[in-house]
C-alpha cells in the first residue's frame, strides 16, 4: 500500500495512498474531513473499533466505492444504543479498550445456525426482518427505520422531479443495499450464545 504512515487522522492514509483512485477519493474525502471533527471531541466518541468513519475508509478502499457503501451503510446502522448488549449476546469480540471489535472482515470457526442467503431474501422483501431472523432485533428495527425514511424520500423527491432526486435515490439505494448485506453478515459471522 502506498499510504502515508504519518498522517494524523486514519482516513486521510488511506487517501494520500497512491494507489488509490480518483473515485474513491471523491467519497473519502467526507470522510476525512468528518474525522477531524469526531477525533477532536470526546462527546464523537465511536463505540466499535475501528470507528465507523474508518470502518467506512477501509471498505471505500478494500472493497471499492459500491460495495464498500453498502458496508459502511450497514455498520452505520448496526452503531445505535441497543450495540454493545447485541454485540454481548452475539458472542462479539471487545478491543482492549473494551469498544466493541468489528473488523471488515470477519472469520468465524462455528457454522451459523440460520441461513444466510434466507436472511438477505428477509431484509429484501421487508428491510430489517433478515436480522431479525438472524437475532438482532434492535437492529432490525433501524435498518427497517432509515431504509423507510430514505426510500420515503427518494420516491418523494422523484414525485416533485427534484434536482436532488438522484442523490436520493442513490442514499435510498445504498442504505437498502447496507440493510440486505447486513441481514446476511449477521447470520453468517454471529451466533447467539444460548
Amino acid at each position: 500500500m502506498g499510504a502515508c504512515i504519518f498522517a494524523q487522522y486514519p482516513a486521510d492514509s488511506l487517501f494520500q495512498a497512491t494507489d488509490t483512485s480518483p473515485m474513491q477519493k471523491l467519497f473519502l474525502f467526507p470522510i476525512t474531513k468528518w474525522q477531524r471533527m469526531s477525533y477532536n471531541s470526546d462527546a464523537m466518541n465511536c463505540q466499535f473499533y475501528p470507528s465507523c468513519s474508518n470502518y467506512g475508509a477501509q471498505a471505500i478502499y478494500q472493497n471499492g466505492i459500491i460495495s464498500g457503501l453498502v458496508m459502511t451503510s450497514d455498520r452505520i446502522i448496526r452503531c445505535n444504543p441497543q450495540a454493545f448488549d447485541a454485540h454481548k449476546r452475539m458472542n462479539g469480540n471487545f478491543h482492549i479498550d473494551e469498544r466493541l471489535m468489528d473488523p471488515i472482515h470477519l472469520s468465524h470457526d462455528t457454522m451459523p445456525k440460520r441461513s444466510p442467503l434466507l436472511a438477505a431474501g428477509l431484509s429484501m422483501a421487508v428491510p430489517g426482518l433478515g436480522r431479525v431472523y438472524g437475532g438482532r432485533t434492535a437492529d432490525g428495527f433501524y435498518g427497517f427505520l432509515m431504509s423507510a425514511i430514505s426510500i420515503s424520500t427518494g420516491v418523494k423527491s422523484l414525485k416533485r422531479e427534484s434536482i436532488f432526486a438522484p442523490l436520493y435515490i442513490g442514499l435510498a439505494v445504498t442504505i437498502y443495499g447496507g440493510e440486505i448485506y447486513g441481514a446476511w453478515r449477521t447470520t453468517k459471522y454471529y451466533r447467539k450464545v444460548d
